[in-house]
């Protein structure tokens, strides 16, 4: 079975197969307190159908201009309340979205950039990036809370110490620690070997079928279970497959979860 995901690593694992995905927009921004921005809104928006979530997360980054960094250092909170106020994607409102970029302003002139304040949770001790992801979860919440009341980033910033598996949140950080041919990187000195698989649908039904889980409801434990089962194939990189894995679910050029069923051979 390694064999047979190495070798959907080679062949899937490329820019060519990312679109349609919001892991795209990161690719335009060299500055990495650029990218890191754009990483947390794109998988923020990262729910419904990808063409609105692509239009949601466009729509979002042509307000802000060339540098999200420059635009949220530069832009007072009640502007930044006005220019979204009428935004709407799906459950997220203006609201939602202005006290996450609220938060985050806060946390970029608290520690200088978003990579400083997960960092400072994280411990190389930890088993997993679940405890570092708990603590960067609830600085967020509570910059968004102390400079904006009257809003919350509500399921825009999930935390992981209430059992969700926070499949976004996750996906942020495979696309900022990972680094190869699809996830651009940018945080040294995590380690991959901690990341969590971003459970969706799509993973949730495939990782079944590889027989790592036979739990009911996709959460945090059952991510972390299928983590533990893709550890067996590859210890230091457990969610490198998690692309590959998901391109059959979300491309139409290729052959759908049977598809990839028929590869493996399962």
């Amino acid at each position: 079975m390694r064999q047979k995901l190495d070798d959907l690593y080679e062949q899937y694992n490329r820019r060519a197969y990312v679109h349609p995905d919001p892991l795209e927009f990161l690719y335009f921004y060299e500055h990495v307190r650029d990218r890191e921005i754009v990483g947390l809104i794109a998988s923020s928006l990262a729910y419904g159908k990808v063409a609105q979530i692509l239009k949601s997360v466009s729509r979002v980054l042509k307000i802000m201009g060339e540098s999200p960094f420059d635009y949220l250092c530069s832009t007072p909170e009640s502007e930044i309340l006005l220019h979204f106020d009428l935004f709407v994607h799906r459950f997220a409102k203006g609201k939602h979205l202005s006290a996450l970029l609220i938060g985050i302003k806060h946390i970029i002139a608290d520690y200088g950039s978003i990579y400083n304040c997960f960092v400072d949770g994280y411990s190389s001790s930890d088993d997993t990036i679940v405890p570092a992801l708990t603590v960067f979860s609830q600085k967020i919440i509570a910059s968004s809370d102390d400079c904006c009341p009257v809003n919350h980033p509500g399921h825009l910033m999930p935390c992981p110490d209430k059992g969700s598996a926070c499949k976004r949140l996750n996906l942020y950080l495979r696309w900022m620690i990972r680094c190869d041919d699809v996830d651009p990187g940018g945080w040294p000195g995590i380690c991959a070997s901690k990341l969590i698989v971003p459970l969706d649908t799509h993973m949730f039904k495939i990782s079944g079928q590889l027989g790592l889980t036979d739990r009911k409801q996709a959460n945090l434990k059952t991510a972390i279970e299928i983590t533990e089962g893709f550890k067996n194939w590859a210890p230091a990189d457990p969610v490198c497959y998690d692309f590959a894995l998901t391109r059959f679910g979300i491309r139409n050029d290729l052959a759908g979860n049977a598809g990839l069923v028929m590869k493996l051979g399962i």
